[in-house]
């Protein structure tokens, strides 16, 4: 049995995959419970699989985000024009998050729009010098209420009652 065949055809596998896809910037959760969905899995499978992988990124942001992007300046000059772009874009986003903190935070990557979500939430936390023990909390039931969001609008909100 090959990778693939692992990934799409066991119940594990199946976990997994969707674990990694919503790990992926832009798709996160938002295209990994429907993605869960389409390899078979229940809405609670989908849901705490997409949760997860989403999250797990988000640490790493926070901390190193900052250092990366320096030694990426002077690694690779060449980026310098895409890394300022990046960082006035999590400055933008952050004004508004900047002025009601932890709530602003938190409600920033619930909305499952694009530009949204646990990636740019945590982009803009390291940017706003947010401790990680203030902002992972925000993020993490950020992602929670976007995952019974596009739960509900991929199953129906009916699941939930």
């Amino acid at each position: 049995m090959d990778i693939l065949q692992w990934l799409t055809g066991t119940g594990a596998g199946k976990l997994v995959f969707t674990v990694l896809v919503s790990m992926i910037p832009v798709v996160e959760l938002r295209g990994a419970i429907p993605f869960g969905v389409s390899l078979g899995l229940n809405h609670w499978a989908a849901f705490l699989a997409s949760v997860a992988g989403n999250l797990i990124p988000v640490p790493f942001i926070i901390v190193f985000i900052r250092r990366l992007f320096e030694w990426m300046r002077t690694q690779f000059p060449r980026m310098d024009n895409m890394i300022t772009r990046l960082e006035k874009r999590a400055h933008l986003k952050g004004q508004a998050v900047n002025r009601y903190g932890y709530w602003g935070l938190l409600i920033f990557v619930a909305i499952p729009l694009p530009g949204t979500g646990a990636w740019t939430g945590a982009l803009v936390a390291a940017f706003l010098d947010m401790r990680l023990t203030r902002a992972f909390p925000a993020i993490f039931w950020g992602v929670v209420l976007a995952g019974f969001i596009v739960t509900g609008i991929t199953y129906g909100f009916s699941i939930f009652l």
